[in-house]
């Protein structure tokens, strides 16, 4: 019955304006850009007097890299589930501009093998898939497997620690090569220096001509980006580059000092334009050394097994396993006693009624 209420509360929804959703394009020279005009958007009935994300006004340009900061619950995955449409749009529009590629803040595994993980359907470029790999931070890691890449993964990653699945997550929308990248705080799963990596490495160098909204708690990574948006109880207070914003708002100053307080120093990188440059060519040299590398799984067990079957005949071996069982033969030696008992009482009867049917001296009421 439950489950036939939530079917029956899913098909009776609302459906979406057309009007209200907005646009989506897929070419054009403002392929991965989007903009957000007087928007807002509400999880719950459009009636509700306060919307979840409330006069939203964005505009990002193609390759441009935005971070999102902001209190918790101050509405930043929401304004990255509203982009994607997950988030119903009550009032304004959004228009946007080429293929989504999203990284959610819970990571999201499926059962297989990593590496189809990655591919996700796509088919296979060496190349492009060793690159992956080295942007994700993924090559030590499948080192250490034992079966690599072709590793099996359990239900929802169980073999997997928090920060491989994430990375993971990360390898995949990478490898997807859209025109925007929606990443919801992907550095709280692994450790700063790992985020330090994956920022240079992933952030800055694999996706450099693409558009990046970063969800981030990461204040020390924000100098980097092209603009940052600061949020509150679901409105953007302000959109403005690091240096502006520290100068010029108050709530920004504080949000920048409460992280260095928990952090306990003043950041853990600072990122130039040289040394994304210089990271840029020892990748492009890593990659043309290690371009014709196999990817081949090395012996030992998998996690999941291929299920064995057998077809044919087995004879009385599962018979004599089943009588082996808590007492099983004396039991059948038992039954089968009675039951040879039975049988020859029944064989006694019918013969002697055939001997005496035609006697008349066994009467009829005798037999």
């Amino acid at each position: 019955k439950v489950a036939f209420t939530r079917v029956l509360k899913f098909l009776e929804a609302p459906e979406l304006q057309s009007e209200s959703v907005g646009n989506r394009y897929s070419d054009g020279n403002r392929r991965g850009s989007n903009t957000i005009k007087s928007a807002e958007f509400s999880w719950e009935d459009s009636n509700v007097s306060k919307s979840t994300l409330r006069n939203i006004n964005l505009e990002v340009s193609p390759g441009q890299k935005v971070a999102i900061c902001g209190e918790v619950g101050s509405g930043k995955s929401s304004l990255l589930a509203a982009i994607l449409r997950e988030v119903p749009n009550t009032h304004g529009k959004i228009d946007v501009y080429g293929k989504f590629a999203y990284v959610s803040q819970t990571a999201w595994i499926q059962t297989g093998s990593i590496r189809d993980n990655i591919l996700f359907g796509s088919p296979m470029d060496a190349q492009k898939y060793q690159k992956t790999l080295q942007r994700s931070s993924l090559e030590k890691d499948l080192e250490l497997l034992p079966h690599g890449d072709l590793t099996e993964i359990g239900e929802r990653g169980v073999n997997l620690s928090g920060g491989q699945k994430q990375r993971i997550q990360l390898a995949r929308a990478l490898y997807q090569d859209a025109d925007i990248y929606l990443l919801d705080d992907p550095f709280s799963a692994v450790d700063a220096h790992t985020a330090t990596n994956l920022f240079n490495e992933y952030i800055m160098e694999g996706l450099a001509e693409k558009t990046v909204l970063l969800v981030t708690h990461q204040v020390d990574f924000l100098p980097a980006f092209d603009f940052v948006l600061l949020m509150s109880d679901g409105e953007i207070l302000q959109a403005a580059t690091y240096h502006d914003l520290l100068t010029s708002c108050k709530d920004f100053q504080d949000l920048v000092n409460a992280h260095r307080e928990i952090a306990g120093s003043e950041g853990l990188m600072d990122v130039t334009s040289s040394e994304r440059h210089s990271s840029s060519a020892k990748e492009i040299r890593k990659t043309h050394v290690e371009k014709e590398k196999e990817f081949e799984a090395p012996k030992g067990d998998q996690l999941i097994k291929q299920e064995e079957r057998e077809i044919g005949d087995h004879g009385l071996k599962p018979y004599l396993q089943y009588l082996s069982q808590n007492k099983g033969y004396a039991y059948f030696l038992i039954a089968s006693l009675f039951h040879l008992i039975f049988v020859i009482g029944q064989i006694l009867q019918n013969s002697w009624m055939a001997a005496n049917v035609d006697n008349p001296k066994v009467s009829t009421l005798r037999l």
